[in-house]
């Protein structure tokens, strides 16, 4: 990544500027202006994750880059969260949503804002960029969405297909440890009043997201899928392949008018820094947006082809791959006109092709098939993504297709039709789309889900009836990939997926009858260059302003194992993950945080199955510490908070246990227990 140090004008920084919501709730903004440039137009970005500290090294590599090229760059802390005021209750509140709306409205009218206001964000920044952009406030003219949804029960971290995901226990158990934390004291003289508050507030999220097991009104707030044709200002997308919220970009496309799109083989992160590589100049093509909508700038960003992706070729499997090898390819719009529908059946015998007709097979698998799914938005390179498949796919149900004789390229998403019934009234089914090479090593393509008390309805679900046959659709994941000639495609299809999903509260054993899987074929993709980074569209290449200035006290630590004993047979895979004790140098304040995850089922009964999260954050101070108004704050500072989530299954409710302690240097100063059973309605 090329570093930029100069740029058209000087940036200056104004670390904590107050910004007074209409209830007196003051919210801290860090803002980044271009010095002699007049009123110019403001780039906000607003999230919970704390910008003193959570998310100081990305900013200063990218913040500082748009101020220096005429814009006011704004950073930030949602109500509740870092060094703002409030209490946090939710993710995606109607309060929330009315703060940004009244951000934007304070930036518009500020005397160094030309009135102009662009959102941009990643993940919840994603989310609620579009959210805002649902209600339509005025000075809000252009947005770019990094790693979003629409759908926030179809495509966010709580559901997937109707299925629980494991990581709803996980983002409840990250909340509730980073929301917990206190402002910092050097910009906050009442920061220990306001932490006690936070924590007595602080709410333990994942039963309240686990209970609302249908697509019901709380899910449909914030889903702007309700309405596509709200959002009438300008959207760029940008998704990864690697990341489970690749589906938003082509929905936006399809969705939203004059809306264009950019899917790369990334993880959750921005496309400047991320892994797999090829990177590319994310702030570069971000600016070239602000350029045309904030400024009016004639530079044909509107004519750019609507939906560019990365097409991955063949390559082996590697949970931690640093590159995927392929090639541009550019859409103007979607569906693609050089897509074609082939159908394959599913034929007895494991066959994908053939003849298809009447099946009689039975999928039941084991509780602890999933191992090799990899995270729901991997982060990074600790093994993260998924891994080979094989042995996953040794205890599904497969259908292999016949040996290409030349590439196959897939650019969309497949649809898997099947007949079926099932002997249990709760049960779910799992697909995933393979890329087999000739040694046996297997790649994920796409993996689809669909939990069948949803066949219907994701609004109105309804158990099945033991014995009695149904139609299903499975949507998988959007793709855009190259099976290399000597390889093959394989279906394979499962009953559990665990950890990625919530195992079922009995083993069902689901009897496919018929089933036809419908392909995506891209014509000619995988004509002209390969693995040069070319093809029919040239991105800029990485830059970023120079990063932030902080040392490691200790070395950050990561380890990811399956565990299984002996004894009872249990299976667990035990993710860990440090930071290490990081010094932000330029103000003084040093952080550290630690994660366990341990997820553990039993391969003979999947009720049993026990996720337990522990999250431990710290903050502190050596001697005095400057803040940005030249006041200090004497004697050392140190205070520490433990999160710890559990939920265990039972035949007929999701159990959960959850613990909030903090502590004030040596001296605990706040400890809550958290104890609810959610009733397996349909899950």
């Amino acid at each position: 990544m090329r570093v930029v140090t100069e740029f058209p004008y000087e940036v200056m920084v104004e670390e904590d500027v107050g910004i007074v919501m209409p209830d007196g709730c003051r919210l801290s903004a860090r803002i980044w202006r271009a010095v002699g440039a007049g009123a110019v137009p403001a780039v906000l970005e607003y999230i919970p994750y704390r910008k003193r500290d959570g998310t100081r090294g990305r900013d200063a590599r990218m913040h500082p880059y748009f101020a220096g090229h005429g814009y006011a760059a704004v950073r930030v802390d949602m109500r509740g969260n870092g060094d703002s005021e409030g209490l946090m209750t939710d993710e995606y509140t109607a309060q929330e949503l009315q703060d940004a709306c009244d951000v934007i409205a304070w930036l518009a009218a500020q005397e160094w804002c030309s009135g102009s206001v662009g959102m941009m964000g990643k993940s919840w920044g994603g989310f609620n960029c579009l959210q805002t952009a649902f209600l339509q406030p005025p000075a809000l003219k252009a947005v770019v969405a990094v790693c979003s949804t629409t759908d926030r029960f179809a495509d966010d971290i709580h559901f997937k297909g109707g299925c629980l995901l494991g990581e709803n226990l996980g983002w409840g158990a990250v909340m509730l440890s980073y929301s917990s934390r206190p402002a910092d004291r050097v910009l906050r003289a009442d920061w220990r009043e306001d932490w006690l508050a936070r924590l007595e507030a602080e709410p333990f999220l994942a039963p309240r997201w686990a209970g609302h097991q249908a697509r019901d009104a709380y899910w449909k707030h914030g889903s702007i899928c309700e309405d596509f044709s709200r959002i009438e200002v300008p959207v760029l997308s940008f998704s990864g392949w690697a990341d489970n919220y690749m589906n938003t970009s082509a929905h936006l496309v399809r969705g939203v008018a004059g809306a264009k799109a950019i899917v790369g083989p990334w993880v959750h992160q921005y496309p400047h820094q991320a892994v797999p590589g090829p990177a590319i100049g994310f702030l570069d093509e971000a600016l070239r947006w602000w350029d045309r909508w904030l400024k009016g700038v004639e530079n044909g960003a509107e004519a750019d082809p609507a939906y560019r992706v990365w097409m991955m070729d063949s390559a082996p499997p590697d949970a931690s791959t640093k590159d995927r090898a392929g090639r541009w390819v550019a859409e103007d719009a979607l569906p693609s006109a050089r897509v074609m529908v082939q159908e394959l059946a599913l034929t007895a015998g494991g066959v994908l092709g053939g003849s298809g007709g009447a099946l009689a097979t039975a999928v039941c698998t084991r509780p602890d098939l999933g191992l090799t799914a990899g995270e729901f938005f991997p982060m990074g390179l600790n093994a993260e993504m998924p891994g080979d498949q094989a042995p996953d796919d040794a205890l599904s149900v497969c259908f292999d297709g016949t040996v290409l004789d030349a590439p196959l390229a897939l650019l969309g998403a497949a649809r898997l039709r099947l007949r079926l019934r099932s002997d249990q009234p709760r049960a779910f089914i799992v697909a995933r789309l393979c890329d087999v090479a000739p040694n046996g090593q297997s790649v994920r393509i796409a993996h689809g889900m669909l939990n069948l008390c949803h066949r219907d309805s994701m609004e109105q679900p309804c158990r099945l009836t033991p014995g009695e046959a149904v139609t299903a659709e499975v949507v998988l994941d959007d793709m855009a990939y190259c099976l290399a000639a000597g390889h093959h495609l394989r279906l394979a299809l499962s009953t559990t997926y665990f950890p990625f999903l919530v195992p079922s509260p009995v083993a069902a054993t689901l009897t496919l009858l018929e089933g036809r899987l419908a392909l995506p074929v891209h014509e000619g993709a995988h004509e002209g260059p390969a693995h040069e980074g070319a093809g029919e569209w040239v991105p800029p290449p990485p830059t970023s302003a120079k990063p932030i200035n902080c040392r490691f006290l200790t070395p950050a630590n990561a380890a990811r194992r399956v565990e299984t004993d002996l004894l009872s047979g249990r299976v667990a895979l035990v993710v860990e993950d440090g930071s290490g004790r990081i010094e932000y140098l330029d103000h003084g304040l040093i952080t550290a945080e630690d994660m366990v995850e341990r997820f553990e089922v039993d391969p003979a009964d999947p009720s049993h199955a026990v996720t337990r999260i522990v999250w431990e954050q710290s903050l502190s101070r050596q001697g005095k510490a400057g803040n940005a108004a030249g006041t200090t704050a004497g004697g050392d500072w140190a205070i520490r908070t433990q999160a710890v989530a559990q939920m265990r299954s039972t035949p007929e409710a999701l159990v959960f246990h959850a613990t909030l302690r903090a502590w004030d240097g040596e001296t605990l100063v706040f400890e809550r227990a958290f104890n609810e059973s959610v009733p397996r309605d349909f899950v």
